[in-house]
């Protein structure tokens, strides 16, 4: 049982071994609702302890907000797992743990001789969950198993990249982290639905996701028209294909995005824009007609909103059609709806006086609300209390410590 035991996974005890992103990003999502997630880290700390932004005064830099932000409501341990004293400490935590988590590459454990089968054989009600760049062997041997992978790998050749940018022959990186954070949002699914089935068989079993096929999975869009129409898209720019109008408009002081492939939708539109007849005239009546007219309704939209500010538009198509002004990070932390949403949580910085914001889970639940509940624990905070718990007592913890094989 988790130590406060609230949300909606109370009780659920995650052992995660993961680092950088894709890895904590997956097992925060199980500790924002509420799972007992205890990060073993290696005597030095994940790497993105070290990765900024920092506040004055972190003079060791072991703690920034890249790792505040995805390691929240977590408990550390330091674990030295190449010592046989190490691997005896995570033997022991697998003893009673629901899921363990890891994202190095494929062999690593193995290597260490803490293997999913292995550690099976101490706990077979075990959920053991990966993300690899290419998928783990045990599910289906990719010829790039051997291959280091970070995000903008996994956008590369899952297909995001290629369709996305403002210019036909110059594909784009997707701003946020989508290599990482997807492929963890689905391995979040596989461990949770390996987790019912172990609780009605008693059996654990091998989830693993390569971030290549979550990245394909996101892109599903290109394979059908790949298939149903023989087309190999290209970056789209700041439309839609299939879907018109629908993407990027400017404004007179920025830019708002509008999309109304509904009929009814462009009616509505074609009338504030006191263009009323485009929304009767067949050229432009269904979403198909559109559609292989984008630039033009596009160029046509494009010249109504340039005349008017962000402002302006709110008025007069907030509520109407579906439409949003683009926001910078600034016009998000000072919106009413991520205040009402209560999608930013204050946490405080160990060593400085001042609190931060980070982002907060955006589910919400009437009966088991999950959330930011405690900061991100700072290198091998938890330690005594995780080894207590696991059955030692002051004096072997005292040995542990004082021989290196936990900080």
């Amino acid at each position: 049982m988790s130590a406060d035991g609230w949300g909606a996974l109370a009780g659920l005890r995650v052992i995660d071994l993961t680092q950088m992103l894709a890895g904590p990003f997956c097992t925060m999502l199980l500790a924002d609702q509420g799972a007992e997630v205890i990060k073993v880290e290696p005597p030095d700390g994940d790497q993105t302890r070290r990765a900024g932004m920092h506040l004055a005064g972190d003079e060791e830099r072991l703690f920034g907000g890249y790792f505040q932000s995805i390691n929240r409501n977590k408990k550390s341990i330091a674990i030295d797992l190449k010592t046989e004293d190490g691997k005896a400490i995570l033997h022991n935590l697998v003893t009673d743990a629901d899921v363990l988590v890891e994202n190095f590459r494929a062999g690593t454990m193995e290597g260490l001789g803490l293997s999913y089968e292995s550690l099976a054989e101490i706990n077979p009600r075990l959920v053991y969950a990966t993300i690899r760049g290419f998928g783990d062997p045990r599910t289906g041997a990719s010829p790039y198993a051997d291959w280091p992978a970070f995000d903008v790998v996994a956008q590369a050749m899952g297909g995001i990249m290629s369709i996305t940018g403002p210019e036909p022959d110059r594909p784009m990186k997707v701003g946020p982290g989508v290599g990482d954070t997807v492929p963890a949002m689905l391995l979040t699914i596989g461990i949770l639905s390996a987790v019912h089935h172990a609780g009605r068989t008693g059996q654990g079993q091998f989830v693993d996701v390569a971030m290549y096929d979550g990245i394909l999975a996101l892109c599903e869009r290109i394979v059908h028209q790949h298939s149903y129409g023989g087309v190999v898209p290209g970056p789209e720019g700041n439309a839609h294909p299939l879907l018109c109008p629908f993407g990027m408009f400017p404004a007179k002081d920025g830019w708002i995005s509008i999309a109304c492939p509904r009929d009814h939708f462009w009616v509505i539109l074609t009338e504030i824009m006191g263009r009323p007849e485009l929304g009767t005239d067949p050229h432009y009546l269904e979403n198909v007609d559109r559609s292989a007219r984008n630039d033009e309704v596009v160029a046509i939209v494009s010249d109504w909103t340039r005349e008017l500010t962000k402002a302006e538009l709110i008025e007069l198509l907030g509520g109407k059609v579906p439409f949003g002004p683009v926001n910078t990070v600034a016009d998000i932390v000072s919106d009413p709806h991520v205040e009402a949403r209560h999608m930013l949580a204050e946490v405080s910085h160990p060593g400085n006086e001042h609190t931060v914001k980070i982002a907060n889970t955006p589910i919400h639940m009437n009966k088991t609300q999950g959330g930011v509940h405690r900061r991100t624990p700072t290198l091998s905070q938890d330690a005594d209390d995780v080894l207590a718990a696991a059955g030692y007592d002051a004096a072997e913890i005292a040995r542990l410590r004082e021989s290196g094989v936990i900080i």
